[in-house]
């Protein structure tokens, strides 16, 4: 019988039909995996069901040569967590996600797009301080955002999802740049730099996916290149983003406020960012509905009985 390893408490039924499985142990923590925990995961199970803050690094792989473990199920899409290529070398195979995550996803990016650009986050902050002193001509004036230029950057599932959102539900026009070509069922215009997607856009959206080849893809060019009246939101992966660039403009003035629901060095927020009125800031809400993070825990599922039947993986990576 197979050893698994589930890293932290799942969801729904998600965590009963895990056990079915094979011989479970699942951490009662949310507490991301210690150096230790991570390397005895390695040498002791045969499957390992991880998820977002359990570094699996080169460095952990090259301490447990021999590994006992051949399938790291992620919780998740996104897998820069995962040193992929290292697991590889090992003969240990990597799965995620990917389907079960869109729309929700979608949903947060435009939930901050509204709560930056009109100022929600910090209008609820002035109701709940006992601050606010009623309506005037002049209160709280944010972006209008029906009509406005969307950019996105990286138009995948999630990418999609959001500009057909922006498009059909706010007359958005959007622009995009993505690394490959897209075929789209709405309308949207493709630029050929991060730069010039800054300078059309009103609304700037992260929907890259994290790794080595886009840490810190979005820094000071693309924000350099922003209307100093254009807002960034990142729903993607907080390392995509240069983070001390960002407040550096944010703090210049250089664009007018920004949505986030991932971090850089997550979960610290730097303080910085607590201490803007112009920044909408969430706990990394993307999947976050019950009913998508047990299908997200399904399609985890499937992947170890796929392995464990000695079928193809649904969702290699």
């Amino acid at each position: 019988m197979a050893r698994i390893l589930v890293t932290r408490p799942m969801p729904g039924k998600v965590g009963a039909i895990v056990r079915e499985l094979g011989e479970v142990e699942m951490r009662d923590s949310n507490a991301a995996l210690s150096d230790a925990e991570l390397r005895r995961a390695l040498a002791e199970f045969d499957i390992v069901l991880p998820t977002l803050g359990d570094m699996f690094t080169a460095e952990v792989f090259a301490d447990v040569r021999t590994p006992r473990a051949r399938l790291l199920a992620n919780f998740g899409m996104g897998y820069n967590h995962i040193d992929v290529a290292a697991a590889h070398a090992l003969g240990i195979a990597v799965t995620n996600t990917p389907g079960a995550v869109t729309d929700a996803t979608a949903d947060i990016g435009m939930l901050l797009i509204l709560m930056t650009c009109r100022r929600g986050g910090e209008g609820e902050r002035m109701v709940r301080a006992g601050q606010w002193t009623g309506w005037h001509p002049t209160q709280m004036l944010g972006l209008h955002v029906t009509g406005k230029t969307l950019g996105i950057v990286g138009m995948g599932n999630i990418g999609q999802a959001l500009a057909r959102r922006c498009h059909y539900g706010f007359g958005m026009e959007v622009v995009y740049y993505t690394r490959s070509p897209k075929r789209l069922d709405f309308p949207a215009r493709a630029v050929d730099s991060l730069a010039a997607l800054g300078a059309a856009a009103d609304v700037v959206v992260s929907c890259v996916p994290g790794g080595a080849q886009t840490r810190h893809m979005m820094g000071a060019d693309l924000f350099d290149a922003m209307k100093p009246t254009a807002h960034f939101v990142n729903i993607s992966r907080g390392d995509v983003v240069d983070e001390a660039a960002l407040i550096a403009a944010l703090e210049a003035g250089r664009i007018a406020g920004a949505g986030l629901d991932v971090y850089e060095f997550e979960p610290h927020v730097p303080e910085q960012l607590v201490a803007m009125e112009n920044v909408a800031l969430l706990p990394h809400l993307g999947t976050a509905t019950l009913e998508v993070r047990e299908a997200m825990g399904m399609m985890a599922v499937e992947n170890i009985r796929a392995y464990l039947a000695g079928e193809d993986l649904p969702n290699p990576v």
